[in-house]
């Protein structure tokens, strides 16, 4: 074996262990005192030549054997290209990244398997599963300092203390340039789903702002740890994966403001009723409507949206690890837990829509229809005596009219959308529908 001199970084793992060698031996040789006598300089030169003979046929030794564990290394996973196994380096970008963990780290397909299973064996013996949480619009809402109008300027003023962020849910970030909100009830939320889920954020931002909002949320990094994943660690652009979450498809649930993004999982999906704290945020998507800050309000702590959404999460884990089904619970699927609850919150109802959909439009192809049938009810084209509800943006359309002289509940399709986010079946009376005004 020759003795290479090359660099960590360009050489092959070979060439990485002769380089260790290099530095060993030459440490060795400068072990010597300077102030010995000149006369045992003979001496000491062919014991020095003897120990590095040593040296090199031991290492020579310890490459062989590296050799024969390289050829035969399945490559479980990379850091920095090199395998973390064998010391192997591979530069196709095998394996997917786990940059939230470290930003070097790949790992195989087969590894990540290896952990997933390891890991959802003990967080199921400890009966818990695992819950992803997006950040803007679910947890909080964030808005830029440019874009705080004057009926928010108010703000400014009212802003929270670092020193405690525990006790806070308002913060301005000057180096991010940047004011932050946090939903309410979402501590309490936070500490109540820990004791059932492992958590994960995961956010379409930059991590550097997913890491600031980790903060604002998690002071005593007790709920996410590492486990915080942002735009740069997607594996398909715009779309979120559960291939970097640690975690088993069949245990984990999301609680995302936005179905598009989950295209692969729409199946482990909680859809969240979006936080709009700031005017830019009502702004961003359309509403033309006053915001919560402009309002000078809130969302309700005791019946808001995450207080809402705890309760469903409480009742899907119960449901999970109910002992009535016996005890094996790697057999299970939250995902069926989850259709069953879902399908229970209009599963008496059958509906008929009426000027809902665009002339000409694929009524079972609406995401409207599609929500009711998520939520149980049954959805048909014609009304007749088994109808039970009539759902019109119009109340003089035919269908409307022979809902009120039958007897069936005419609402607005604001009645679908509070079912979806309030799980549960809202009274009809609430959602009223009116003649439009061409018929005034």
């Amino acid at each position: 074996m020759s003795v290479a001199t090359d660099s960590l970084v360009n050489s092959s793992s070979s060439d990485d262990f002769a380089a260790l060698l290099d530095a060993e031996l030459d440490s060795d040789s400068s072990d010597g005192s300077p102030d010995q006598d000149c006369s045992d300089d003979e001496d000491n030169n062919a014991e020095g030549e003897r120990t590095k003979r040593c040296k090199v046929l031991e290492m020579d030794s310890r490459v062989e054997v590296q050799e024969a564990i390289t050829d035969s290394c399945t490559h479980p996973g990379f850091l920095r290209d090199m395998c973390i196994c064998c010391g192997k380096r591979m530069d196709d970008g095998a394996g997917v990244a786990f940059g939230y963990i470290h930003k070097d780290l790949r790992l195989g397909s087969d590894e990540v398997s290896r952990l997933r299973d390891a890991d959802v064996r003990t967080l199921l013996r400890n009966k818990k599963l695992y819950l992803v949480l997006d950040l803007d619009h679910t947890l909080l809402n964030s808005t830029r300092l440019e874009d705080i109008n004057s009926e928010e300027d108010y703000l400014k003023s009212q802003t929270d203390s670092f020193e405690d962020i525990s006790k806070g849910s308002l913060f301005r970030l000057d180096k991010m340039r940047m004011m932050t909100k946090l939903r309410p009830y979402v501590r309490t939320f936070l500490q109540e789903a820990s004791n059932m889920f492992e958590m994960y954020i995961y956010t379409m931002g930059e991590r550097a702002y997913a890491i600031e909002m980790a903060k604002l949320l998690d002071p005593g990094s007790l709920y996410f740890n590492s486990r915080v994943i942002s735009q740069a660690d997607c594996t398909q652009r715009h779309q979120k994966g559960l291939d970097v979450v640690l975690g088993k498809d069949s245990a984990v649930l999301i609680l995302d403001d936005t179905e598009a993004v989950w295209q692969r999982h729409k199946d482990n999906l909680i859809l969240m009723e979006r936080y709009h704290y700031f005017s830019s945020s009502c702004r961003q998507f359309g509403f033309n409507c006053k915001s919560l800050s402009e309002l000078k309000g809130d969302e309700n702590e005791a019946d808001g949206a995450l207080a809402t959404v705890l309760g469903v999460l409480k009742k899907i884990h119960s449901n999970f690890f109910d002992a009535e089904h016996g005890n094996d619970f790697a057999a299970r699927d939250v995902r069926q837990v989850l259709k069953k609850i879902r399908n229970e919150v209009l599963g008496d109802c059958k509906i008929v829509f009426s000027r809902v959909f665009p002339t000409k439009f694929q009524a079972e192809n609406h995401h409207l229809w599609k929500m009711a049938e998520q939520l149980g009810a049954r959805c048909a084209v014609e009304v007749d005596s088994t109808v039970t509800h009539v759902v019109s943006t119009d109340a003089g359309t035919e269908k409307s009219r022979w809902a009120v002289e039958n007897g069936k509940y005419l609402v607005h399709p604001k009645w679908l959308e509070a079912a979806n986010y309030l799980w549960s079946k809202k009274p009809e009376q609430e959602f009223p529908v009116v003649l439009s005004k061409k018929r005034k």
